[in-house]
């Protein structure tokens, strides 16, 4: 279980730190000001993120190491094939949209399932660190519903 926990770890820890990459050029390439707005939002959460991720980290014993997640950059490379096959507008808004909402659902059961290996390992400040995490994740993904 524990090498399980660690190896999601890492993975997420890598999938924050592509999106804090990628997030600019979506953010660069919505038309909607408010779309602008929100992703510059998640932009500043995600960096929150892979911050408190390595203080999970480091709560656990352990250096603060990435593994490409497959799973994102599976995400990132669909996000940008929005982009290349969409112009301008619209149209292309609700591909970022969507792209972004398919992004959160993937960190959502990502950190709920870290959140149980915690518990399960007994690694309460890791897991008071995920259950924060997790809870911004579901209200971003509230908000982008909205």
């Amino acid at each position: 279980m524990r090498e399980l926990f660690e190896h999601g770890l890492k993975d997420i820890y890598w999938a924050e730190k592509a999106l804090t990459k990628a997030l600019p050029k979506m953010q660069k390439n919505a038309t909607s000001p408010d779309l602008q707005n929100a992703i510059a939002t998640h932009l500043e959460e995600t960096r929150g993120h892979v911050t408190i991720v390595e203080a999970v980290f480091e709560s656990i014993g352990k250096k603060a190491k990435a593994e490409k997640c497959d799973a994102m950059q599976g995400l990132i490379e669909e996000g940008d094939s929005i982009l290349k096959e969409t112009s301008p507008g619209p149209v292309r808004d609700a591909g970022i949209i969507a792209a972004a909402q398919k992004v959160e659902h993937y960190e959502i059961a990502t950190y709920g399932t870290l959140a149980t290996y915690a518990k399960t390992l007994g690694e309460k400040t890791a897991l008071d660190h995920l259950l924060k995490i997790l809870a911004q994740e579901k209200i971003v993904m509230k908000h982008s519903q909205s």
